[in-house]
């Protein structure tokens, strides 16, 4: 699948943020998660007492992407959508990363745009209009990642964090966690591909009714819609994201990223169902020799029997 990134961090603006009466977990944050940075997430001014607003941490070949700003239940300003975007874009730039875990530290995934920021500084904001030449006001929503993302999401992921929840491949939801449109309530779009992702991922009718109503959604529902892969305990979302991201990286890459690519082709480019699955032939055929003959000797020799992972 053809891929774009957007490397030049502009001035940002998104979607939404919590509003007063919403009251959020607090839940810690890991002290891994807590004493752990990259250079990656590193660039840019740094947050109050020195606080970096985004902490990157290396498990193997799986890189995590912590939003922290947990005083603002990881609502994102400029500059922490500046630094999700260098992060994002260093993990899909190193070949030997094959996963990205995106979270919230401190108990809440991503309560959207910071409205606060937005409100006392509004002559700060631009916008760059053409969706090829520039970031997503949220920093990554307009990259098209060639390797798989997960997101761990946990108490609120509204708003614009819904957007950024919708970025990932696959979405490992806490029983507290709440999905919502809360920016409806203010005026703030969404412009960070929540209703180009939405529909795709959970039908129009479904999509429609968070959009126009902004009501929040529970993690059971988003189970039944879809928009939720894994429900998991209180506190372990991250864990279970890594593990899935561990599970995900020790397949044959190449083959999977391929299937991975015709899916999104078949729903986002393709003009025809023929199309599409010339690209799915077209991709597929590149890696039989290369992991499928390969593949094909560990089964005859008894390796996966069984449906075994």
């Amino acid at each position: 699948m053809s891929r774009q990134l957007m490397r030049n961090p502009a001035r940002l603006l998104s979607s939404g943020a919590l509003g007063r009466n919403q009251a959020a977990t607090a839940a810690g944050a890991s002290a891994r998660e807590t004493s752990s940075s990259s250079a990656a997430a590193g660039a840019g001014t740094p947050g109050h007492e020195g606080k970096k607003n985004v902490v990157t941490e290396r498990h193997g070949t799986i890189m995590t992407i912590g939003i922290n700003r947990p005083e603002a239940r990881n609502a994102v300003n400029q500059e922490t959508a500046a630094m999700l975007l260098q992060a994002f874009t260093s993990f899909e730039d190193d070949t030997s990363l094959t996963v990205a875990v995106l979270h919230g530290i401190g108990g809440n995934f991503c309560a959207g745009y910071d409205l606060k920021e937005l409100a006392h500084n509004p002559t700060s904001i631009k916008l760059e209009q053409d969706v090829t030449k520039g970031p997503g006001p949220m920093g990554p929503s307009r990259i098209k990642f060639s390797k798989p993302v997960i997101a761990a999401v946990s108490g609120y992921a509204v708003a614009g964090g819904l957007e950024l929840s919708l970025l990932a491949d696959l979405r490992v939801v806490e029983q507290s966690a709440i999905f919502g449109v809360f920016c409806r309530r203010f005026g703030v779009p969404l412009i960070d591909g929540g209703t180009v992702r939405l529909p795709r991922l959970i039908g129009l009718s479904r999509a429609l009714d968070l959009i126009l109503t902004g009501h929040p959604v529970g993690a059971q529902e988003a189970y039944e819609f879809g928009l939720a892969n894994r429900i998991v305990p209180n506190g372990q979302a991250l864990q279970c994201a890594i593990e899935l991201a561990k599970q995900i990286s020790s397949f044959p890459q190449q083959c999977m990223r391929g299937d991975r690519s015709s899916a999104y082709y078949s729903v986002f480019d393709a003009a025809s169902f023929t199309e599409a699955l010339q690209f799915e032939f077209d991709t597929g055929v590149q890696v039989i020799s290369k992991e499928s003959l390969p593949g094909a000797t560990k089964f005859s020799l008894g390796v996966g029997r069984g449906g075994k992972l």
